[in-house]
């Protein structure tokens, strides 16, 4: 069979169509890709999207006027990255010089001046989109931040290979401000405790104080104290809190006195205190200062409502009266003194009536204001004062005559602090009676003693093997040990007896202390 040539030109022609309209509809799927892509690309950004600051925040707001912030001043601060971590901040009080910390707070001491002052406090947080290396050179935000912080391992001030670091990314440009009102508070002074002081005492005396500012102790730069005029106040290291005031220039009518800071000889003052009136009453004054020049008020003792009589040593015996019975020894003693020509030539203190403060430090620069001391007690005496002060005061040149009973207990090792005795052995009697005789080894400088009335709680003691001269003891077995004895340097001698009931053999008591005093103590009148 044959097929027509129509027929085979209209089969290829309807194929032909078929093939178009498939090239089309591909043509057409690639177009529509393309502008899909096209538009793609179209909506896709030139740069990528640049990295974002930090954000900080202070915590801290005072009032914008003048407030009552103390100069030391805590402050908090926080960041915040929208896109990142902070990993510390810059902080600055006057834009130029910035500090890196890792903290979100501080403490700040902001030195004042003599007039209230403003602050302005900076704070920028710093992210971690570092450059990874480090840098000798931190320059954001037109501010030269320095080198990146590190740790100097090998101490030589430089950042080497291998030490780390921390990398500086993006500084808060915008950082946050806080303005700090600080007014400056004048420090408060006042008397401390231990500072009181008697009606009546020598030249030489102990103060103390305390001190508070709100701007802290620290800022305390002079302490400015003054004898009787605040006009001739002198200046002292702001520091000192406590001081002792003597002075043994005797002949001058205006004398300057020595200051010792806490007490110590050995830290005098550079400066003297001019104003004390002997033989007067007198008035000590003390004002504190601070760094911006803000004055406490001045503080006196005494106040307006009692007096401080100063008396001048009348010479070179004072007796420490430490007796507290009532009975003739402050008499015996006046008289005996006078017996021995030192009428108005010795100085008396009652240790029971004009309580010095202070008592170990004043008591001993009291008693070096003499040559000799008399030392008397009952039997309740001054133990631990004794202890403290006889050793200084013999190291600086004084010498001592006690006559010193003693409770029923007693630490021997505390006595063997200022006595030439063992401590571990003592004897004891509860009381001894009239006419009970007390012998001399050397009678013919020291006499022999008889009891002319009765006394209690008689001790005697065992003596060290050196450095002590044993002198008095009891003949009759009544107690062993000695009762009396002198040091080998002629600087101490210790009765255990009140002497107004040791003198039944007439005129030995006057004769006794005329040896001790005269002879061995070399005092000159």
């Amino acid at each position: 069979m044959k097929i027509k040539p129509g027929f085979k030109f209209n089969y290829s022609r309807v194929s032909f169509l078929r093939q178009a309209n498939n090239l089309k509809a591909v043509l057409g799927l690639s177009l529509a890709l393309l502008v899909l892509l096209n538009s793609c690309y179209d909506e896709m950004p030139n740069n990528p999207i640049p990295n974002k600051a930090p954000v900080t925040k202070i915590f801290l707001k005072p009032d914008s006027g003048i407030s009552n912030q103390p100069s030391k001043i805590n402050l908090h601060w926080s960041g915040d990255d929208p896109d990142g971590l902070v990993i510390g901040y810059y902080f600055s009080f006057d834009g130029v010089n910035w500090t890196f910390t890792t903290k979100n707070d501080s403490s700040f001491e902001l030195k004042i001046g003599a007039v209230d002052t403003t602050f302005n406090f900076l704070v920028s947080a710093v992210d971690n989109s570092g450059n990874e290396k480090y840098d000798s050179q931190v320059f954001q935000n037109n501010i030269n931040f320095g080198a990146e912080p590190f740790v100097d391992k090998n101490g030589n001030g430089i950042w080497d290979i291998g030490e780390d670091y921390t990398d500086i990314g993006i500084i808060d440009p915008n950082p946050a401000k806080i303005i700090l009102p600080i007014r400056n508070s004048a420090p408060i002074i006042s008397w401390n405790v231990l500072s009181t002081i008697p009606a009546v005492s020598y030249p030489a005396m102990t103060f103390g104080w305390d001190i508070f500012d709100l701007d802290g102790n620290e800022t305390i730069t002079n302490i400015k104290i003054a004898l009787n005029d605040t006009n001739n106040a002198v200046l002292l290291n702001g520091g000192v809190r406590i001081i002792t005031i003597r002075t043994n220039d005797f002949t001058n009518p205006n004398p300057l006195m020595d200051i010792y800071i806490d007490g110590n000889p050995n830290g005098m003052a550079p400066v003297k205190l001019p104003g004390l009136i002997f033989d007067s009453n007198n008035r000590f004054y003390v004002q504190a200062e601070d760094i911006s020049g803000a004055k406490s008020s001045w503080i006196s003792l005494p106040d307006t409502s009692r007096n401080w009589f100063v008396k001048k040593p009348k010479g070179k015996v004072l007796i420490v009266d430490d007796y507290i019975l009532l009975d003739d020894a402050a008499q015996f003693y006046s008289s005996m003194m006078d017996s021995l020509s030192l009428t108005n030539k010795f100085d008396i203190l009652d240790l029971n009536i004009n309580k010095l403060p202070y008592l170990n430090t004043t008591f001993l620069e009291t008693i070096k204001l003499y040559d000799n001391i008399i030392w008397y007690t009952d039997n309740d005496p001054s133990l631990n004062l004794a202890n403290a002060a006889v050793q200084n005061y013999l190291d600086a040149g004084g010498k001592i005559f006690f006559s010193m009973q003693f409770p029923n207990d007693i630490d021997l090792q505390l006595i063997e602090g200022f006595l030439p005795i063992e401590s571990d052995t003592s004897y004891y009697k509860s009381s001894i009676g009239i006419n009970t005789s007390i012998a001399s080894r050397d009678s013919l400088n020291y006499p022999n003693l008889l009891t002319n009335r009765s006394f209690s709680r008689v001790r005697s003691f065992k003596l060290k093997d050196v450095g002590v001269k044993p002198l008095y003891y009891f003949p009759s077995g009544v107690l062993n040990g000695h009762i009396g004895f002198e040091s080998s340097s002629k600087n101490l001698f210790f009765i255990g007896g009140p002497l107004q009931r040791l003198d039944g053999n007439p005129g030995s008591i006057k004769k006794l202390l005329f040896q001790v005093l005269f002879q061995d103590f070399n005092l000159t009148l």
